[in-house]
């Protein structure tokens, strides 16, 4: 006989005071239509999905959007045939923790894991009950250690060889490339090793700063830019994202352009970006998590996938105000991304 679960969500302060209410006990039966004889067995059973995500910022809020946009192109509608405990960990490690551990507490049916530390935090939460686990915006999931086990997802790994292309092809005489990333977020580390190894390809050299902290990043771009840096390259990195306005303020000031890693960044201001469609890597997520409610499929059945078709967006107005020219071959099959 199938059941209707009711759920109370968690209450998770971001002060990292952590409240937790769940009902638990017996799971209720919908009630039969007046007048009908009804079986129980018709009663459809609601899954509870705890969303951690890491931060607020466009390209994780993309992920989330697309995510539920997946659930219902599966044939899954929120409030029919799931609930969602959605919580935002405000790029803070301890609440991202609490979060997870907030989830396996209310035994979820799936937890979802929007960012690596948001998927590792949920990972480690849920390995003692065997919740399965989706992530989506990994750049490496192997590096990450989310290649095995009760989990799977969706990597955004960067098209690092065609953004290299792109500024080449923007900046001909460019030689420095500047980046900032987070030294404990596997995904930054892994996209600046193929950076580093790839930039002399390209004729470019790269100067890497690592950040501990969000509070860093900005103090990062000014060392950037007084080494001269001809551009900077933006990654996925979470907390180098959360503050790219005011990033661009500085570099805008300074004449170096930036380059996102996805539309979102360029619709804020960078010049341009060879990068994904965080809707559509969201989609691509929901569509596996449908699998794994509906238990079509376990996590370990499901290899990661990773999205292997990338845009060219580009900001006309932020190139002008560097005085970049967009040659032919790039504005041929460019997108223009500006807010305006």
């Amino acid at each position: 006989m199938k059941n209707f679960r009711h759920i109370t969500s968690a209450i998770l302060a971001l002060s990292l005071a952590l409240t937790l209410t769940a009902c638990g006990g017996k799971k209720e039966e919908a009630p039969a239509e007046s007048g009908s004889e009804a079986p129980a067995e018709a009663t459809a059973e609601k899954y509870l999905i705890g969303i951690n995500q890491y931060g607020q910022h466009a390209s994780l809020d993309n992920c989330r959007i697309g995510f539920l946009q997946g659930l219902e192109e599966a044939g899954l509608k929120e409030g029919v045939d799931f609930e969602v405990d959605y919580q935002n960990a405000g790029f803070d490690d301890n609440v991202n923790a609490q979060i997870g551990d907030a989830f396996s507490a209310e035994d979820v049916d799936l937890m979802v894991g929007i960012a690596t530390p948001s998927a590792v935090a949920c990972f480690n939460a849920a390995e003692d009950k065997d919740i399965p686990v989706i992530f989506t915006a990994i750049t490496d999931p192997v590096q990450a250690k989310l290649d095995s086990g009760n989990v799977t997802g969706t990597s955004d790994k960067l098209p690092v060889e065609a953004q290299l292309d792109l500024i080449r092809q923007l900046q001909p005489s460019a030689k420095t490339i500047g980046i900032i990333y987070t030294t404990s977020e596997p995904n930054s580390v892994s996209a600046i090793a193929e950076y580093q190894e790839k930039a002399g390809d390209y004729g470019f050299t790269i100067d890497a700063i690592g950040v501990t902290a969000q509070a860093e990043v900005t103090q990062a771009a000014d060392t950037l830019i007084a080494h001269k840096v001809d551009c900077i390259s933006n990654l996925t990195d979470n907390n180098v994202v959360g503050v790219l306005a005011a990033i661009l303020e500085k570099t805008n000031d300074a004449g170096i352009p930036i380059y996102g890693s996805e539309v979102e960044q360029v619709k804020l201001g960078c010049v341009a970006a060879a990068g994904i469609d965080y809707i559509q890597l969201g989609k691509q997520t929901g569509q596996m998590a449908a699998k794994v409610l509906r238990g079509e499929a376990a996590c370990q059945d499901l290899p990661y996938e990773t999205i292997s078709e990338y845009g060219i967006y580009v900001n006309s107005e932020a190139l002008d105000a560097m005085g970049i020219v967009l040659p032919d071959a790039v504005a041929q099959k460019a997108v223009e991304s500006s807010e305006a």
